[in-house]
């Protein structure tokens, strides 16, 4: 079931940190089997140091360690990272419980646990973590106009402004989130690099169109090194 190498690059990285070596074990090869890049740790302080060097999306503690507990480590978290925390104990006292959530846990799973749940409890968390989509807007303000994504169709009053294929679809691009840097590696849309190295020349274009100044534009301005962004009304 479980088949590491073909893990995707951009597969939720967990970290278990217990000292019981037959518990990361089972879970690393479980959640490896589940989809998930694992990474283990035996003490709060191993921990600690891997948290330096690596990006991680989920911590699944063990309260009961030697040395740091799984409650101090979490805390000392907390001071720098909001990164979700799953408290994996021995103790199931409602006391244990509200101790872990105080210190800022996100869930709290006793041991022995069936490791389907942990796995549910996982997900729920990482899609608690998402951070909400930001819906497309239906149109945009900037300047004298006016430009509607769907149709895209770009008005400035009553008047309808012609716009080329490619100026249309990177102006839905750019639109779809105002004031974001936008790459050009984005705006050439399926060309590749060749395309990419034009869209400074379509966006000169696409500024002669709607600046009042293209020498010195006000609304598609340059990020330079990365691309473009739109600044709306």
């Amino acid at each position: 079931m479980s088949v590491p190498a073909l893990l995707a690059d951009d597969a939720p990285h967990l970290l278990i940190v217990d000292d019981d070596r037959r518990i990361r074990d089972l879970l690393s090869r479980f959640l490896r089997g589940e989809g998930y890049r694992v990474t283990t740790a035996e003490t709060a302080v191993e921990a600690r140091a891997k948290l330096i060097g690596l990006s991680f999306d989920l911590l699944i503690l063990d309260v009961m360690m030697p040395g740091e507990t799984g409650f101090d480590l979490a805390k000392g978290i907390r001071d720098f990272s909001s990164v979700p925390i799953l408290m994996l104990t021995a103790r199931d006292g409602a006391e244990s419980r509200i101790r872990g959530l105080e210190m800022g846990a996100d869930d709290y799973v006793a041991k022995p646990f069936e490791p389907r749940e942990l796995s549910l409890r996982i997900t729920n968390i990482l899609k608690r973590a998402q951070p909400a989509a930001v819906p497309t807007p239906e149109s945009v303000r900037f300047g004298q106009f006016i430009f509607h994504l769907a149709r895209g169709e770009l008005r400035r009053g009553e008047e309808v402004i012609r716009l080329t294929d490619r100026e249309r679809e990177m102006l839905r691009v750019l639109a779809a989130t105002p004031g974001e840097t936008v790459s050009r590696l984005a705006l050439a849309g399926d060309g590749g690099p060749v395309s990419e190295r034009a869209v400074d020349v379509q966006v000169n274009r696409l500024r002669r169109k709607i600046e009042l100044n293209p020498t010195n534009p006000l609304i598609v301005q340059t990020v330079r090194g990365i691309g473009y962004r739109l600044v709306v009304s």
